[in-house]
């Protein structure tokens, strides 16, 4: 990835998608560097005032109207991050860490925080050894900030908690003291600032945006197949009927089954047959996914407003002056993932169908679940059983998050988003996804390799047709399917499908 300046400069998303598999080098510009400074001056300048300020010589939330001595205001920063610090469940995933790393950096760019050019620093300095804190990933509402989860990043800056380091989990301290670095000591603000933003929230975001943009490429790779598996029609997917819709999605769905389906003698080999239309799964293939890509655009363009905000709280401007406000509210976070976790459920719900579809058996010429011998063998009976499981699964996972809010901090805190939680169940839906699409794949290829054999795919599908029979997962008798199916999800999750089908066809 070579090296990411952070700056005042907005960043998309996309800038962040490697860091799920690898690491890269990230630096402060000199205008940051000045910004953050100025902003830390600014900030002492009026705690040497006296006047009361939120968060600084305060009580939080509840708490706010509790004054603080000014000998305590280092103790105060060290008990909000030790006390806040309370998050349970499994860790966040290391691309996860990094990105919500790098999003703190980013808001603290902008010079509106107050914190010290040694904290800033020093969070840069572990992200780029590669120092991740261990972070919970349940305990946060996702208003007032990720609190609980940033609180664990926080810890480890103290040299308290536990850190992935060279491929284990160590202690922060001892991680901090190899790579020659020292815990840092909290000042005035700068436990605020580490748990205040919606950083952890956004990082969920992204991830769930980089996995979806794999998934609707791949969903328009499995849908060819099983158009050519259930001997359906090509004409659903000519691009000159969905320019008489006004809906780029949809258009572009059609127009990648279209080119992956060119010339194909398996399509062509039923031109004249009796069917007169295919289902909705096959037929209304580029309305769904059109509908979902659309609703992905959408959501993108949210993320990257948040990635680029300013999501602390308080604010100190250029001019001296403290305001208080709610940019630590996830909500547009929230309503984004719920909406992009609706729209994928439908990717898995309609290749669900696609696979029922294939079960029928296909007019004469493929029999009942895709078995060379029905009733002997049960073919792939139980495949399309488990992809309606996930289906299912996933549909009460959709159900939106930031539509609920229970109220914290003794009533303070009383509208929250639950961004966080709509964000670790989008990414299970996204896996349930990858699971499904594997099936369909699985059954699709399967069927062609069966049944079509001495018919040739389209142009776009024969590399996954190649990569299959090299893999061994095209076979004619039944057999034990879930570990052909853990193969197919490594190579989705490899990328190699989509870059060997990339190879000789553009996709949109």
């Amino acid at each position: 990835m070579g090296t990411v300046l952070i700056s005042d400069s907005s960043l998309s998303w996309r800038t962040f998608d490697c860091l799920f598999d690898g690491t890269a080098h990230f630096r402060l510009s000199r205008e940051a560097k000045k910004s953050i400074l100025v902003s830390h001056q600014l900030l002492n300048n009026i705690i040497d005032t006296g006047d009361q300020i939120y968060g600084v010589n305060t009580g939080f939330g509840k708490l706010s109207n509790i004054s603080i001595k000014t000998e305590d205001l280092k103790q105060l920063q060290l008990n909000l991050v030790r006390s806040h610090a309370c998050g349970l469940g499994k860790p966040l995933g290391l691309g996860v860490t990094r990105i919500t790393m790098v999003l703190k950096l980013m808001t603290w760019a902008k010079g509106y925080s107050g914190i010290s050019p040694k904290l800033s620093q020093l969070l840069l300095d572990m992200l780029n050894h590669d120092i991740l804190p261990v972070i919970p990933r349940k305990g946060s509402v996702g208003a007032s900030g990720d609190l609980a989860p940033l609180a664990h990043m926080a810890c480890a800056m103290i040299g308290e908690g536990d850190v992935f380091f060279k491929d284990r989990i160590t202690s922060a301290r001892n991680a901090l003291r190899k790579s020659g670095l020292k815990p840092i000591v909290l000042g005035p603000k700068e436990g605020l600032s580490l748990l205040n933003g919606t950083h952890v929230s956004t990082a969920l975001a992204i991830r769930s945006l980089s996995e979806s943009k794999r998934l609707l490429t791949l969903a328009d790779i499995s849908g060819a197949l099983s158009t050519e598996a259930s001997l359906s029609s090509i004409t659903p997917f000519d691009p000159k009927i969905h320019k008489l819709k006004k809906h780029k999605g949809e258009l572009d769905a059609a127009t990648n089954v279209f080119r992956l389906l060119k010339s194909s003698e398996i399509v062509k080999s039923h031109q004249n047959c009796d069917r007169v239309q295919d289902p909705y799964s096959i037929r209304c293939l580029p309305h769904v996914h059109g509908a979902s890509r659309e609703i992905f655009t959408n959501v993108e363009k949210i993320i990257d407003n948040e990635l680029n905000s300013v999501s602390d709280n308080p604010l100190i401007f250029p001019n001296g002056k403290v305001m208080n406000s709610g940019h630590f509210h996830a909500e547009p976070v929230a309503q984004a993932i719920d909406s992009l976790s609706i729209a994928m459920a439908e990717i898995g719900a309609i290749a669900e169908r696609r696979i029922h579809f294939l079960m029928k058996g296909v007019d004469g010429k493929v029999p009942l679940f895709g078995a060379k011998e029905p009733g002997i063998e049960s073919g792939f009976m139980l495949a399309q059983v488990t992809a309606a499981a996930l289906a299912s699964e996933n549909k009460t996972l959709a159900h939106p998050a930031s539509i609920d809010s229970l109220s914290t901090s003794a009533g303070q805190e009383d509208f929250v988003s639950m961004a966080p939680w709509s964000g670790i169940s989008c990414l299970q839906i996204l896996k349930n996804i990858r699971r499904i699409l594997a099936i369909e794949l699985l059954v699709a290829t399967n069927i062609n390799y069966r049944f079509h054999k001495k018919y040739s795919s389209g142009s776009g599908l024969k590399p996954v047709i190649t990569l299959f029979k090299r893999e061994k997962l095209l076979t004619k008798n039944d057999h034990i399917l879930s570990q052909d199916l853990v193969l197919i999800n490594k190579l989705i999750s490899s990328g190699k499908i989509i870059q060997n089908v990339k190879k000789v066809i553009n996709l949109v």
